[in-house]
């Protein structure tokens, strides 16, 4: 985990920083490596806050993964989107603190954090799959359906439209931007904040308030692993 991952946790706060290559591209191990820092934060009953590297929080999944080997792509995709839905009914607040360029699966990371955090300055975040010739998985869709603002959505999905910060938050990618200089302290009072939650009433909350949409994702998780397993080279 330590590779790809740093956790790190003080006054209740679990500070996890993606550190895969240049873009913080979403491979596989990458994933897996975020679940068991969520496993850890969950067990040291902390808020999260989930961190970029400097000018970018994340630029989607591996493509080279999905050039190499079909196999491992379907389960890395499968596992982002797990991902994603886990993140959505964690038991305790995650902020997502964008430090830059968000695209595809960082973005879809970033609409599962409760808080989205991101700077203002020439970044570029959105969903780029139409335009590089991909067809939106159902997760995808199903996300965006839910966290987006509505006349957002087919520019986002469909169009493929990328934006700028302050129209990141007018889309619902992100719910506030700050200079760059002040995101980490604006980040920490924010998670702050939330830890003095009463955590109880946030799980239960949110898992109420998340129950259509938690049911529409393990569907559309079935349904994208189904759909990829066919594609897979001798399947029969």
């Amino acid at each position: 985990m330590a590779d790809l991952v740093n956790y790190s946790l003080a006054d209740g706060i679990a500070t996890i920083t993606m550190q895969n290559g240049k873009v913080n591209a979403m491979s596989l191990p990458h994933i897996l490596a975020i679940g068991a820092a969520l496993d850890q934060a969950e067990s040291d009953k902390a808020v999260v806050m989930l961190v970029g590297k400097d000018g970018i929080f994340s630029a989607g999944f591996d493509l080279s993964t999905i050039q190499r080997d079909p196999v491992e792509a379907v389960e890395m995709v499968n596992a982002g989107s797990s991902l994603c839905r886990r993140m959505l009914a964690f038991p305790y607040p995650i902020v997502g603190v964008c430090t830059g360029h968000a695209i595809a699966q960082g973005c879809f990371t970033l609409m599962a954090c409760d808080y989205r955090i991101g700077i203002d300055g020439p970044f570029t975040l959105g969903l780029n799959e139409v335009q590089i010739g991909m067809t939106m998985h159902q997760v995808g869709i199903t996300l965006s359906r839910a966290r987006l603002n509505k006349p957002f959505f087919d520019r986002s999905v469909i169009s493929a439209e990328m934006y700028d910060p302050a129209t990141a938050v007018a889309a619902g990618l992100l719910d506030k931007i700050v200079p760059a200089e002040n995101l980490m302290a604006e980040a920490q009072a924010q998670a702050l904040r939330l830890s003095g939650l009463n955590m109880p009433a946030h799980a239960g909350t949110k898992l109420k308030s998340r129950a259509a949409l938690l049911n529409k994702l393990d569907q559309a998780i079935a349904q994208d692993y189904a759909e990829g397993k066919t594609l897979l080279p001798g399947h029969s």
